[in-house]
């Protein structure tokens, strides 16, 4: 694990280390998650939280073979034709 020193600043803003930066893709900048977990903060790419809620969906979603947008979409179809 690498530790690095960092300071906020009076307005809130913080600088990631360039090694931290350049190991989650972010050299260039980019968008993250921040989330707060008791007393830590984590910061995270959007796309590793994307990623994780897919795994979590197919987990969740697991031999349920009609669990899809178009699936979904047929069957409000389905619905508001019967009305």
């Amino acid at each position: 694990m690498n530790t690095f020193h960092a300071k906020v600043s009076e307005s809130g803003r913080l600088s990631l280390p360039a090694p931290f930066r350049k190991a989650l893709g972010l050299a260039q900048g980019g968008d993250v998650v921040v989330e707060l977990h008791g007393r830590e903060i984590r910061i995270r790419t959007v796309d590793e939280v994307v990623v994780q809620a897919q795994a979590l969906a197919t987990r969740l979603l697991a031999g349920t073979p009609d669990a899809s947008v178009d699936a979904f979409l047929a069957e409000r179809r389905r619905d508001a034709e019967e009305k």
